[in-house]
């Protein structure tokens, strides 16, 4: 049985990524590319950029089926430097 869209970005990557979102010292994980699409969306410290605007994409060719968790994750790790944040674990 083939896995539905939704259940692949709610897949656990391998190895979450822990950054400072709210405030410095602060960390939250994120663990799936939904939730990568979420804080993009919701709580990223600027409106829109190259790595962002790209790291979106990505997640978006995750629901669809065109590219993989890895690709979502390496994206939202560069979008998560391009804006600024604290990594803690990447």
């Amino acid at each position: 049985m083939a896995k539905s869209d939704s259940d692949l970005t709610l897949a656990l990557w391998p190895k979450p990524v822990l950054l400072a979102l709210e405030e410095p010292g602060q960390y939250v994980t994120i663990a799936t590319t939904q939730a990568a699409s979420w804080a993009m969306i919701e709580d990223w410290p600027m409106e829109d950029g190259p790595e962002l605007d790209k790291a979106l994409l990505i997640c978006a060719d995750v629901v669809k089926g065109k590219r993989s968790n890895e690709d979502a994750r390496r994206a939202f790790l560069a979008a998560a430097k391009e804006a600024g944040i604290d990594i803690k674990a990447d």
